[in-house]
């Protein structure tokens, strides 16, 4: 069974940074396309950057240049480092690999 469980949500100021792990259980990440999401509510889930099997990465338009999709391949998980953060970035996200999702940790960028 896959499992995702994310981590590094949480609280930053307008400009900050937040990291976002999401740790795989039941399969090898290094091997898969994994998406980021992330989703307001009211609002519909939106793609934020995705890092394909062959490590090449897409990013949505609101996020490029500010956030970097990762792997490391020993420790089975894939990161979302966010840098610059603005208000719009709070939300809720989730990590995704074709069928299985994360527990999606909160995101609040306040000032």
């Amino acid at each position: 069974q896959v499992k995702l469980v994310e981590s590094g949500g949480g609280l930053v100021q307008p400009g900050g940074s937040l990291r976002l792990s999401c740790a795989a259980s039941g399969i090898f990440l290094s091997i898969k396309t994994v998406n980021w999401y992330r989703q307001a509510p009211a609002k519909g889930r939106e793609l934020v950057a995705t890092i394909t099997d062959d490590g090449i990465t897409n990013y949505a338009d609101s996020v490029k240049d500010r956030f970097t999709i990762s792997r490391d391949h020993a420790r089975n998980t894939v990161y979302l480092q966010m840098n610059t953060q603005k208000h719009e970035d709070t939300d809720v996200y989730y990590c995704n690999e074709y069928t299985a999702w994360g527990q999606g940790p909160q995101v609040t960028v306040y000032s």
